[in-house]
């Protein structure tokens, strides 16, 4: 069996978590090297996973002719730089979401890729959901009829404090925003995956509960091309956890209650039923493996660099003054 060769730049929470777990389970890979900025525990992190090299420094691991790919896990605005030296070495990328600060460095960052023949990935990972499958195909065959309106909301309470190392998910020159920049993206790909392209955007980016210096809470409203409406609405200062989706059509609607989850409420005319579709254990397995598969059939990823594109282009709209 072919194998790609890969490394890993950053060893955070996610990355301890799914990423690297990732990489050392799944059979078509063979992963190399890590780095990490603590570099007192870059080996200990390597020789937990299985990977064979570890490094303080990201441009060594760049610089390792062994390595053939690399999953970029730092904090967003690192992604440019670390993806463009990646390419100009010669590796393909993965790289964590959203794909970068700004529409111009995701296109600094997809002519760096192209320039030099590697593959661009970006992990947003939900779009690898059975259950998002199982909506566009139940749409496409015109169960619910003509899709009118969809619905998101995604709410997590964050009262992180700046002792905490993720604290920079909250400092707006590192992570370009708040929720709606850290799991809005998410969603803002999910839609655009079912429904196509935005050609509008209204929206408000507001602190309605904590002071810092990203939001707390913003809402969107997303006009598509094909004539659907939709609404996302993300926030952390909700008591109430919520992860729905709910799109309604003509003749019948599709609600998920927890898209992490996967269970699907169909409603028609005719029937209602609950159909679950949950996704891989490991939430972001699918997408590395994607991109394996990519390098190793010679086809583009299946969330390339235009999709993480898109969805910062949308980004953009949202936080215009």
């Amino acid at each position: 069996m072919n194998k790609v060769r890969w490394g890993l730049i950053g060893c955070g929470d996610i990355a301890q978590k799914r990423v690297a777990p990732a990489l050392r389970d799944l059979p078509k890979i063979d992963f190399v090297g890590v780095s990490r900025a603590q570099a007192e525990l870059a080996e200990s992190f390597a020789q937990q996973f299985g990977a064979r090299k570890w490094y303080a420094d990201w441009r060594e691991l760049l610089a390792d002719p062994e390595i053939e790919a690399v999953y970029i896990a730092t904090p967003v605005h690192l992604h440019a730089e670390q993806t463009i030296a990646a390419a100009e070495a010669g590796k393909h990328v993965l790289c964590e979401k959203p794909m970068a600060l700004q529409v111009e460095e995701c296109d600094r960052m997809i002519a760096a890729c192209q320039a030099n023949g590697v593959k661009l990935g970006v992990a947003y990972y939900r779009h690898f959901y059975p259950v998002i499958a199982r909506v566009k195909e139940l749409i496409a065959a015109g169960v619910i009829g003509k899709p009118i309106l969809a619905q998101i909301n995604a709410f997590e309470w964050n009262a992180m404090q700046p002792d905490n190392p993720r604290y920079w998910f909250l400092t707006k020159a590192k992570s370009g925003g708040g929720p709606m920049m850290d799991f809005g993206c998410h969603r803002i790909e999910v839609l655009t995956s079912i429904f196509g392209p935005v050609r509008d955007v209204q929206a408000f980016v507001d602190n309605l509960y904590f002071d810092r210096e990203v939001e707390d809470s913003s809402a969107a409203f997303l006009k598509f091309e094909n004539g659907v409406r939709a609404t996302l609405t993300v926030t952390h200062a909700a008591f109430e956890s919520q992860d729905t989706l709910d799109i309604f059509g003509s003749h019948g609607s599709l609600h998920i209650t927890k898209l992490n989850q996967g269970d699907l409420r169909i409603v028609t005319a005719e029937r209602q039923q609950i159909e679950a579709h949950p996704p891989h254990a490991n939430i972001q397995l699918p997408s590395i493996a994607d991109l394996t598969d990519a390098i190793l059939e010679h086809r583009s990823p299946r969330v390339d660099g235009a999709i993480g594109r898109d969805v910062a282009r949308i980004e953009e709209l949202i936080y215009r003054d």
